[in-house]
């Protein structure tokens, strides 16, 4: 029977907000494996114990990020890690972008500024400021010109913290076709979904968001599958992926750029896509039953010319 660590995360005094994380435990152990969730930063875990140790809700990792990846590496060396180390190190920090636009993936237009840099912003656009390691819109707003003073200060809090800044064009789009979300799991397109906005004008950074409103359904169309597997592609190790959240908006021609890649901890929205649970099961057991070192049956990303059919 194969054992797998579901890799989640303690927000005490709140409870989990995985409403994913029941359901595959459940669905795993209907499938005969040994399924449970475990808190990635538990010094009392035995990774060795699990053939696979799937990394699912670890929400606290952005503003942790050193710690967690050397967790990462060393989860690695006892037992198979999904997504591997290698993926969750380069994914961890935002300037990959700068390497997709480097390889000719579509993205949303981005700057770094890192502590020390002059707050060098737009003064001719709305733009939006968030950090190169964040997660559910942490550290994020969104500013007008004439709002440069509170985006300076911005800039200077998350420089006091060490963090490295992003600075990007708000895409007008997501106002009104809002922001797409394409998963991945087992090589092949599992489901799509779309959002609202969730910067709204005069929202300090600081503030609690939601980072998913108005959640809904989405059926890909062909250009989305078309950026999202070329994006998939670009990333280094890409064979080894065994799960991927591709988020695209429409740039001002019209067409779908990469906002970002969720190839950390992306939320699956099972409980939007009850159907999947199925597919996702039967990836999870066949990368736990996958021989350690050899690549996981399925894992490798369809190829840009392949035709993706949304399920």
């Amino acid at each position: 029977m194969p054992r797998v660590a579901l890799v989640t995360y303690d927000p005490r005094p709140e409870p989990s907000k995985d409403r994913d994380l029941p359901v595959l435990v459940r669905a795993l152990e209907e499938a005969g494996a040994g399924a449970e969730a475990v808190c990635w930063d538990d010094a009392d875990v035995d990774w060795a114990s699990y053939d696979l140790a799937l990394i699912r809700s670890t929400w606290d990792y952005s503003w942790r990020a050193a710690e967690f990846t050397a967790w990462a590496e060393r989860c690695a060396e006892a037992t198979r890690l999904a997504n591997p180390a290698a993926v969750v190190r380069w994914n961890a920090d935002k300037r990959y972008l700068g390497e997709l636009a480097e390889a000719g993936i579509p993205v949303v237009p981005t700057r770094y500024l890192a502590p020390g840099d002059p707050a060098d912003l737009p003064d001719d656009h709305e733009y939006v400021v968030k950090p190169t390691s964040g997660a559910g819109a942490r550290y994020a707003a969104r500013y007008t010109p004439d709002q440069h003073d509170t985006a300076v200060r911005h800039l200077a809090r998350m420089h006091g913290e060490g963090l490295t800044a992003m600075v990007q064009p708000y895409v007008r789009s997501i106002d009104t076709g809002g922001e797409r979300a394409l998963q991945f799991f087992g090589g092949g397109l599992l489901h799509a979904s779309r959002k609202r906005a969730v910067l709204a004008p005069g929202t300090a950074f600081d503030a609690t968001k939601v980072a998913h409103p108005g959640l809904e359904p989405w059926t890909p169309t062909a250009a989305e599958l078309d950026v999202a597997k070329r994006a998939l592609a670009a990333v280094p190790y890409a064979p080894e992926l065994l799960y991927a959240r591709v988020d695209l908006v429409d740039g001002d021609d019209g067409r779908p750029r990469v906002m970002e890649l969720e190839l950390v901890e992306p939320n699956l929205f099972l409980f939007l896509h009850p159907e999947s649970v199925p597919r996702v099961v039967e990836a999870i057991l066949a990368a736990a039953a996958a021989p350690q070192g050899r690549r996981t049956p399925g894992s490798t990303p369809a190829p840009p010319s392949a035709a993706t059919t949304p399920r």
